[in-house]
Order: structure tokens, then C-alpha cells, then sequence
């Protein structure tokens, strides 16, 4: 079975994988990151020029990401895994040749807290300067998110609330699954 996870940034997609990871009712999970599959080199991807001129990879475009070498990854993950969970901003996108069932869930929270929890994470855990972040977003990733990541709402079978605790989240979503018979088909 392959179940997506996709959303905008800071919404709880990995979170929410981990512990969809730690409570599967069908043996081992795979968990592959779509943040792991951005192109690397300006040959491919979408590049930017930044403020002072230096080319940056766009993360909020799709065609930024190796969609194929993710494919080939969730094929491999099959071979040992009977639940592949893919996420990340596009994870919609996957396509892998294993025949599979699929189930696609939107991580949806609002823009301010998806924001905020950026903030946290990347600004005072991790040390990336506030106001490039900001200035990031506001020129581009706000924009970005509206015309690439939520459109793909439409295409998935569940929308969860990426606010409520994990744990319930994990839940709801495994009872969707089998509410569907997704489980016993896989």
C-alpha cells in the first residue's frame, strides 16, 4: 500500500508519517521524504536567482524535485515493505510502477501556523536567518504554495487537520484506510 502525505511546509506532513510508521496495522513501514529528492544541480529544477544573484533551487515548484528517482526509491521500498509513505510538498506526484493500492491525504493548516511552526524549526532551532525566511515567503512561497501545492486537495482521498494531536491523526487516518478496505486489498 502507498499512502502520500501532501501539504504545505511546516503543516506536520514527516510527523505525521513517523507516527502513521509506528502504527501500521500491516507489518513494517517505508518512509521516504520528499525533501530528500530536490535536484541538486542548476541542469535540472526550477533555479532562482536570489537578492544578490546567486541561483536557488525553488522547493515550491514541482518540476524542482527527481520524481523519477523517487518513483524508482518507492518501487525499491516495496520490495521489502508492504506499506511505502511517502511525503512532502508534492508527494501527490509520486508514480511508481508497483501495482499498489494508494491512499493520498492532504495535511492542511492554515498558512499563519504552517508559518510559525516554519519559524520555529528552521529560524530558532536551526539558526536560518528570519528575515530571509520571511522575505522568502512573501515573494515567493506564499505564491507558490497557492498555485502548486493546493490544487492537489482536490486529488486525495482524505484532508486531515494537521493541528490535532499526532496520535489522533494517525488513528483517523488508518481508520479511513480501513473504513475504505484499502487494507485487506494491499
Amino acid at each position: 500500500m502507498l499512502v502520500t502525505l501532501t501539504g504545505g511546509a511546516g503543516a506536520g506532513k514527516t510527523t505525521l508519517a513517523t507516527a502513521l510508521a509506528a502504527t501500521t496495522p500491516r507489518g513494517p513501514a517505508r518512509v521516504l521524504h520528499g525533501d530528500d529528492y530536490y535536484f541538486l544541480t542548476p541542469e535540472q529544477g526550477v533555479w532562482e536567482p536570489d537578492e544578490s544573484g546567486v541561483p536557488r533551487l525553488d522547493v515550491g515548484d514541482p518540476r524542482s524535485l527527481d520524481f523519477t528517482r523517487l518513483a524508482h526509491d518507492t518501487d525499491a521500498a516495496f520490495a521489502s515493505s508492504p506499506v511505502v509513505i511517502v511525503d512532502g510538498l508534492f508527494a501527490r506526484h509520486v508514480t511508481p510502477r508497483t501495482a499498489n493500492v494508494r491512499f493520498d491525504i492532504f495535511v492542511d493548516l492554515p498558512a499563519d501556523l504552517r508559518l510559525a511552526r516554519k519559524i520555529q524549526r528552521k529560524c530558532l532551532r536551526d539558526g536560518f536567518p528570519l528575515d530571509v525566511l520571511l522575505r522568502n515567503y512573501l515573494n515567493h512561497r506564499r505564491a507558490a504554495h497557492e498555485q502548486h501545492v493546493e490544487p492537489l486537495r482536490g486529488g486525495c482521498d482524505l484532508v486531515v487537520s494537521g493541528d490535532r494531536p499526532v496520535d489522533d491523526l494517525a488513528q483517523q487516518v488508518w481508520t479511513a484506510i480501513a473504513a475504505n478496505e484499502l487494507i485487506h486489498k494491499s
